[in-house]
């Protein structure tokens, strides 16, 4: 793994806020996406973000590549802090920083050609036009397994792999350094699937892009990513390398999430333990005091009602936010 850091996110919030009233002008709450995250992702790095649906993975990835504005926090992109930039200042930093959504048909205009879809960021800044811009276009497609000829084509014309794969090329048009993947796979059979993440492999060895690839799919963020992150009610709990995290969980939401994942083995599925965790996901709105998970956990004792637990080193480069290894708890 390469050692430039490509983005560093510290300390980072993006609170929403719940209004009442006729014209919704009284805050009555606020409901905490992201609380206070911090980590970073190095050039070339797939750094996989898993996590129970409605943990804040999506929020936190749009805050990356600035979607969502922050409400605090920094999020350093070479050198410079982009919460701190207006619109105006951010624009240049744009091209670099570029998103494959999850749905890859309502994420296409409609009325656009392929030709108009993957050639909109190149208008948009300015970088090709005429017999170049036509040429860049069809290279894109060759590049992500598409003839050109497909390029007269309307997002309807394409199957489901197929569309994904012009979210892809629209992604490249601009040769970012970092792509954020909000679940690209998640509306895709699972042979399509496949073949998504072969490509975006191959197309992370050829340009040394940074992904941030959230998922559901532990098999799968197991298999495309580096480093893993594991997020729980807006905070990151756990974060180590792939194969350290799967081999050796520490956190117990981690355990959790693991031991739900099938092994292809009857005997060995048969024998093994699954963790239930008992309860409902908190509200983001009210979390619990102390550490999050504390209310849901197999392995709470007193303090952890009370005492946030750091994301702190315990060996390896595997960090992990638990009262059960923090060595900084009173």
């Amino acid at each position: 793994m390469a050692e430039e850091i490509i983005i560093e996110v510290n300390n980072l919030t993006k609170y929403f806020p719940v209004s009442r009233g006729l014209f919704r002008q009284k805050k009555i709450a606020e409901v905490k996406a992201v609380d206070g995250v911090s980590f970073a992702i190095h050039s070339g790095e797939t750094l996989g973000l898993v996590g129970e649906s409605g943990c804040g993975k999506t929020t936190l990835g749009k805050c990356m590549v600035q979607l969502y504005r922050p409400t605090s926090g920094e999020i350093i992109f070479e050198g410079k802090d982009l919460c701190r930039l207006s619109d105006k200042e951010l624009r240049p930093f744009r091209q670099k920083l570029q998103v494959v959504f999850q749905d890859p048909y309502d994420s296409l205009n409609p009325r656009f050609t392929a030709m108009d879809i993957i050639g909109e960021p190149l208008r948009i800044h300015n970088i090709a036009k005429g017999k170049e811009y036509q040429e860049r276009v069809a290279e894109l497609l060759r590049l992500v397994g598409l003839a050109p000829y497909m390029a007269e084509r309307y997002p309807h014309e394409f199957s489901g792999g197929q569309r994904q794969r012009l979210g892809v090329a629209r992604a490249l048009a601009l040769q970012p350094r970092f792509i954020m993947c909000d679940e690209p796979l998640s509306a895709l059979d699972v042979s399509i699937q496949a073949q998504i993440i072969n490509l975006l492999d191959d197309l992370q060895e050829k340009f040394g892009v940074a992904y941030l690839f959230i998922s559901h799919d532990l098999s799968v963020v197991r298999h495309i990513s580096d480093r893993v992150a594991v997020m729980y009610l807006g905070k990151i709990v756990e974060i180590a390398n792939r194969d350290e995290l799967y081999k050796n969980p520490l956190h117990p939401y981690t355990q959790a999430l693991l031991s739900a994942v099938p092994i292809p083995d009857p005997e060995v599925e048969m024998k093994r333990q699954i963790i239930v965790l008992k309860g409902e996901v908190p509200s983001p709105m009210n979390p619990p005091s102390g550490c999050v998970f504390h209310p849901r956990c197999y392995r709470a004792f007193a303090d952890c009602s009370q005492t946030i637990p750091l994301l702190e080193d315990v060996g390896n480069n595997h960090h992990v936010a638990c009262l059960l290894y923090n060595q900084s708890r009173p």
